[in-house]
């Protein structure tokens, strides 16, 4: 599935988080039943074939001994996901980093592979959500379902040296290309795929569309 503009990219799967509100390691959650991937390994088998190589950001790589792809520690370890994603820049060799969250369960090839064929004119290609409240920021953008430029790293470690966390707080310093809800609803008109299983009510929820999903396959 992989061309060739996509050999200048690498997918950055973050999968350092302590799922606190969830209380379980939700990495390890094997949604599609117990034969089916953890969600862990279900998320790279996603991205794999669509970037040239897959980097795992991590803190207990010791803990997964069969993952069959590069590991990166946090280099920031309370920096959050802003820190994880400059833990995956500073560990890639392409120009550009496919950054996605291994909480994303549906997460859509198609989609992603549109934004990879995007021009390369920008720091970061980020898709907007249709509904703000729902997103992990009051701009409604969903920055851990985005394409980072290596030119985001100095200003991401300006900010987490200046001790801020929110990835928000990097985007002035950047050039952000923006795929407003009109563009990215084409190949994905629910949304489904920038949802985040963080709460109870998230794991519910997500696996009833699982299920569905699979029932009508």
């Amino acid at each position: 599935m992989m061309n060739t503009s996509e050999a200048t990219v690498t997918a950055v799967v973050l999968a350092g988080g302590v799922s606190r509100r969830l209380g379980i390691d939700k990495r390890r959650l094997r949604l599609w039943g117990n034969a089916g991937p953890t969600l862990l390994g279900h998320t790279l088998a996603v991205v794999a074939p669509l970037c040239a190589e897959v980097v795992v950001v991590l803190n207990d790589a010791s803990a997964w001994p069969d993952l069959k792809v590069r590991t990166a520690p946090d280099i920031y370890p309370d920096g959050g996901a802003l820190g994880g994603i400059y833990s995956g820049l500073q560990a890639i060799t392409t120009p550009y980093a496919l950054v996605v969250a291994c909480d994303m369960p549906l997460l859509n090839q198609s989609l992603l592979a549109a934004m990879l064929d995007w021009p390369r004119n920008y720091d970061l290609l980020v898709p907007r959500h249709a509904l703000p409240s729902t997103t992990r920021n009051q701009a409604g953008f969903e920055p851990l379902h985005a394409i980072y430029r290596d030119t985001c790293l100095e200003p991401m470690r300006q900010v987490l040296e200046a001790g801020q966390r929110r990835i928000i707080d990097v985007y002035p310093r950047l050039d952000v290309t923006c795929i407003e809800p009109e563009v990215w609803q084409r190949y994905d008109p629910a949304g489904h795929s920038l949802r985040s299983l963080n709460t109870p009510s998230d794991l519910a929820e997500l696996q009833a569309l699982i299920s569905f999903y699979i029932n009508t396959s």
